[in-house]
């Protein structure tokens, strides 16, 4: 492991799936073998776009760090911790609102897009419009030096980095100017109505559910269309539960069998969705096991988010002593 440090977050807005599994975990997973690791639960950054709701954020908060401990997030080798026990962060981010141009913020793509998109919630509020900056906070404050990303999340890091040159250049070499990693594509999960997994679709299997709960969602999901009949050959290409199958089985002989028989018409979904129900909870069976264990000590998530902030308190009180005297508006 290196002395770099890595940095990313999760919005507490429900429990985890498994298209958080194969798209986000296993890689926070790698990377806290090779860096410092950190990793925050965003909440006031679910705050931004469920401040009309807010009743549940606490409950998503602790349940997302019992699913990122079970998944193997190690919390004696990488620092967990809640953005709100942090304040210092929205402190930066009012700093950083000074020398940011509001045109700079209108231009981040996914703005406009969500503005566009998410038509359910109110978006046209302040916090929202800054999420960006508040993102920028989050990296600089524990002085990040790398953040994984997608390509599409890009312009939000170079944003950061702008905005961290034009607070240098006013203020002294006080911010660590971010490096992006780019993220190893995750695989894309279907969910079981052959769209893309996600909570808000309701198509989402979640890796804290039950055996049964599973079972009957595998059961219910859509297969290639055009297999109307046991006697019509399908496409396991475009097939959700071949899709799934695949990622979750460790028997590559198994999977090419099924592969071949429904594209011949010699086997049947019904009995496919069986070997996945199977296959699928014996490959979740040793995360919901470590998870119950973990559940079963009351408050542990709320020891490990407290002692994750503790440990990153020092770096922080450090740093915005320092802005705030290049701002001069320290106490001394």
């Amino acid at each position: 492991m290196t002395t770099n440090r890595v940095l990313t977050g999760y919005r507490p807005t429900g429990r985890l799936t498994l298209g958080h599994w194969f798209g986000n975990l296993l890689n926070m997973r790698e990377l806290q073998e090779r860096y410092d690791a950190y990793y925050f639960v965003a909440d006031w950054h679910a705050l931004t776009s469920d401040w009309q709701d807010t009743h549940a954020i606490r409950r998503f908060t602790e349940e997302m760090v019992l699913d990122w401990i079970a998944a193997g997030i190690d919390p004696e080798r990488s620092t967990i911790y809640r953005q709100s026990d942090i304040p210092e962060v929205a402190e930066l981010t009012l700093y950083l609102s000074m020398v940011t141009p509001m045109p700079w913020l209108e231009r981040v793509p996914s703005y406009k897009e969500q503005r566009e998109q998410i038509t359910e919630k109110d978006l046209g509020n302040i916090g929202f419009f800054l999420y960006p900056l508040l993102q920028a906070a989050d990296i600089t404050i524990v002085k990040g030096d790398f953040v994984p990303v997608g390509e599409d999340q890009l312009p939000h890091l170079e944003l950061t980095r702008e905005v961290v040159r034009r607070f240098n250049n006013q203020y002294g070499e006080l911010l660590p100017e971010p490096q992006a990693i780019i993220a190893k594509e995750g695989a894309r999960v279907p969910g079981t109505d052959g769209r893309k997994m996600s909570k808000s679709y309701g198509n989402a299997i979640y890796l804290s559910e039950t055996e049964e709960e599973t079972a009957a969602k595998v059961r219910g999901m859509i297969t290639d269309p055009a297999r109307k009949l046991k006697t019509d050959p399908g496409d396991p290409d475009i097939c959700p539960l071949h899709q799934i199958h695949k990622l979750v089985s460790a028997d590559a002989g198994a999977i090419a069998e099924w592969d071949r028989c429904c594209r011949g018409a010699e086997c049947g979904c019904v009995a496919h969705k069986k070997a996945l129900i199977q296959d699928l909870n014996a490959y979740l069976r040793p995360f919901r096991e470590r998870r119950a264990e973990l559940a079963a000590t009351p408050g542990y998530a709320w020891e490990v988010l407290a002692d994750g902030a503790a440990r990153v308190r020092p770096a922080v009180e450090s740093l915005m002593a320092e802005v705030r005297s290049a701002l001069h508006i320290d106490a001394g």
